[in-house]
């Protein structure tokens, strides 16, 4: 396998971004993350999706690190400033399980908070359900967790697509179309930051290729039986979606029914797009503490 490493130089001054850096190594792959707050907090584990990495949630991590909790952001490997396999082969939904829980024992995290979005959510809530003694909540904000039994729609076949075979890639610029407000030129460039030059971003465009949409899928049976599970859980669920979103901003309605712990649950739908943390991270950041509180 060969892994590729983002030169530090290219994260220097990103704007909103004064976070010093932590990794873990998982085996031969260097894994990322953002850990603000006090060490013997509870965790609050937010977890990034395509193609962002852990600067998405800039705006929530000093909030959430201000009022006692212990912000845990890992960039997912391929991202970020985490390590970078050059092959789309080397990524599986699997291997991305593998490296996340990896990471969760190496830290041995408990009482866990999940805040997941996009991939995250479908990495998340399949790790919360297999490994629900580690965590006490779950917050989605965009996102789900596909069991691949109705076909997927039409855009998500047309973005595999872009992903896989398009020789123009600006992750930057898909992740600013994806918000409701105007990103900076700064900050489209620091999206762009881990990623110098097309071979750095193979995990990004293997993401939708990923994605179960049919029985041929490796990760089906797995992602069932995490549904089935989900469909179990009793503690704490919370939906909180950024309604402008085309592709996922109605998604939340099926969990809030499959879920037991969503029952009763203040969930809401507020303005902002696909990156609702990019939109609106500081109002996500209160609405989930004074969940907390309640």
């Amino acid at each position: 396998m060969e892994i590729l490493r983002t030169p530090d130089e290219r994260f220097d001054a990103l704007p909103e971004y004064p976070f010093v850096p932590h990794y873990a190594q998982l085996g031969e792959l260097r894994m990322h993350y953002v850990d603000q707050g006090p060490c013997d907090g509870a965790p609050v584990l937010m977890l990034h999706g395509e193609p962002s990495w852990s600067y998405l949630y800039r705006k929530m991590i000093p909030p959430f690190a201000a009022a006692g909790y212990r912000a845990l952001v890992p960039d997912l490997i391929g991202f970020g400033k985490s390590d970078k396999p050059a092959a789309m082969t080397d990524y599986s939904y699997q291997a991305h399980i593998d490296w996340l829980v990896a990471w969760i024992e190496q830290l041995d995290l408990k009482n866990i908070t999940l805040i997941c979005q996009d991939w995250g959510s479908m990495l998340g809530l399949r790790i919360a359900a297999e490994h629900g003694e580690r965590f006490a909540r779950i917050v989605v904000a965009n996102g789900f967790l596909p069991p691949a039994w109705q076909p997927s729609p039409l855009v998500v076949k047309i973005w595999r697509a872009f992903a896989a075979y398009s020789p123009w890639f600006p992750i930057g610029r898909i992740i600013a179309l994806g918000c409701v407000t105007k990103l900076t030129p700064a900050q489209i460039a620091a999206y762009d930051a881990p990623y110098p030059d097309n071979r750095y971003k193979a995990g990004a465009r293997a993401f939708p290729y990923l994605v179960p949409m049919d029985e041929s899928n490796p990760a089906v049976p797995a992602n069932r039986a995490a549904w089935d599970q989900l469909g179990l859980w009793q503690k704490p669920f919370l939906t909180v979606f950024g309604k402008n979103d085309p592709m996922l901003g109605s998604a939340d309605k099926p969990l809030q029914e499959h879920v037991p712990g969503a029952r009763g649950q203040p969930h809401q739908r507020v303005w902002g797009g696909h990156f609702i943390q990019e939109d609106r991270g500081d109002e996500l950041a209160r609405i989930v503490l004074e969940w907390f509180k309640a």
